[in-house]
C-alpha cells in the first residue's frame, strides 16, 4: 500500500487554493448596522458606529458596491421615545422604518435590505415582548411583532427577521404579511437564539435598558437538541431562512440545523465575538486579519450559507 502524504497538497499557496474545501464569498455576508437619531462610536466595538438615516444611505451604497449579500438594520430610538410596549417599533416615522426607507431608496434591489423584528431596542424595560406581572407574555407579544413586520414591509424591507424567540412568531408574521399583500417579503427567523453572554457590546450599541436576563425565552447554552427543534418549528411555520445565534460558539448547533434545513441557513457572528478578536488584536496577541478570516470560514465550514458579521465590508475587500 502506497503511504499517503497529505502534505503534498499544502506545499504552496496555489496548491492550497486549488484544494480548498470552503471559500467565503462576499455575497454570503450581511452587514449589521445601527440606525439612530445621532451618530457616534460604540466603545466596546472598535470600528463600529451608529449611523443617522442619511448615514445609512451611504452605508447601504457601500454594501451594494462591495457585492455583499445584504444589510441588516437595527433601530436605536431616542430614550424618550421608549415605552412599556415599544410602540416606536411599528411607528411609520420610527427610526427603524426611516432607516429602511433610506436604504431601499439608495440601493433599490441591488442588495437585500433586512430589518430586525424585535421590541427590545424600543421597550423601556429592554425585553423582547410585553410584560405581564413581570414576565414576557408570548401570545400578547405576537400581534406587536406582526405590526412591526408590516411597518418594515411598508418601508420597503425585503426581509423581516423576528429575533425575539416567541413561540409562533413566524406563523403569525407570515399570515400578517400575506394578509396585507406582502407575499414577496421574506422571513429570516432567528430560530436558535441562545441566552448568550456575548451580546454585551450590542446592548451598548442599542442603549439597552434591560434589567435581569432573557433566559425564560432565549435558549439555554447547554442545549444542543433544543436548537434543532426550534429550527424545525420555524421551518414548519414557513420561514424562508433560519438563523443560529451566536455563531462561533454554536457551530455544533449550526451544523445540525444545516443538515436538516431545506432553506438557506444563516449564522450571526455577534458583538462579543467581534469585540474579543478586536481587543486581542489591539494588544498584539493575535493576527487580526487571519483571525477574522478564520472565524468566518469556520462558520461557513459548519454549514452557514449566510453570515452576519460586522466585518462584512472589510472582508469583502480582501475576498475580491
Amino acid at each position: 500500500m502506497i503511504p499517503m502524504r497529505p502534505r503534498r497538497l499544502r506545499r504552496t499557496p496555489a496548491m492550497r487554493r486549488l484544494v480548498r474545501e470552503v471559500a467565503v464569498r462576499p455575497s454570503q455576508l450581511v452587514l449589521p448596522v445601527f440606525v439612530a437619531e445621532d451618530e457616534g462610536d460604540i466603545s466596546s466595538m472598535p470600528g463600529v458606529r451608529r449611523h443617522t438615516v442619511d448615514g445609512i444611505r451611504r452605508v447601504a451604497e457601500d454594501v451594494a458596491r462591495a457585492g455583499l449579500g445584504g444589510i441588516m438594520l437595527f433601530g436605536v430610538p431616542d430614550p424618550a421615545d421608549k415605552d412599556d410596549e415599544g410602540t416606536q417599533a411599528w411607528a411609520e416615522d420610527g427610526i427603524l422604518q426611516r432607516g429602511i426607507a433610506a436604504a431601499v431608496d439608495a440601493v433599490g434591489d441591488d442588495t437585500v435590505v433586512m430589518a430586525d423584528t424585535c421590541l427590545d431596542e424600543f421597550t423601556s424595560h429592554g425585553h423582547c415582548g410585553f410584560l405581564v406581572d413581570g414576565e414576557v407574555d408570548n401570545d400578547a407579544t405576537l400581534p406587536a411583532y406582526v405590526s412591526m413586520a408590516l411597518a418594515q414591509a411598508r418601508a420597503g424591507a425585503h426581509v423581516v427577521a423576528p429575533s425575539g424567540m416567541m413561540d409562533g412568531q413566524v406563523e403569525a408574521i407570515r399570515a400578517g404579511l400575506d394578509g396585507d399583500g406582502f407575499t414577496d417579503v421574506a422571513i429570516l427567523a432567528y430560530a436558535a437564539k441562545y441566552a448568550s453572554s456575548f451580546y454585551g457590546p450590542f446592548r451598548e450599541a442599542v442603549d439597552s435598558t434591560l434589567q435581569g436576563d432573557r433566559r425564560t425565552y432565549q435558549q439555554d447554552p447547554a442545549n444542543r437538541r433544543e436548537g434543532l427543534r426550534e429550527a424545525e418549528l420555524d421551518l414548519a411555520e414557513g420561514a424562508d431562512m433560519v438563523m443560529v445565534k451566536p455563531a462561533g460558539y454554536y457551530l455544533d448547533v449550526l451544523a445540525d440545523v444545516a443538515a436538516i434545513s431545506d432553506v438557506p441557513v444563516a449564522a450571526y457572528q455577534v458583538s462579543g465575538e467581534y469585540a474579543m478578536i478586536e481587543a486581542a488584536a489591539q494588544r498584539g496577541w493575535i493576527d487580526r486579519e487571519r483571525a477574522i478570516e478564520e472565524s468566518v470560514t469556520a462558520i461557513v465550514r459548519a454549514g452557514a450559507d449566510i453570515v452576519l458579521t460586522y466585518w462584512g465590508l472589510e472582508m469583502a475587500s480582501w475576498l475580491k
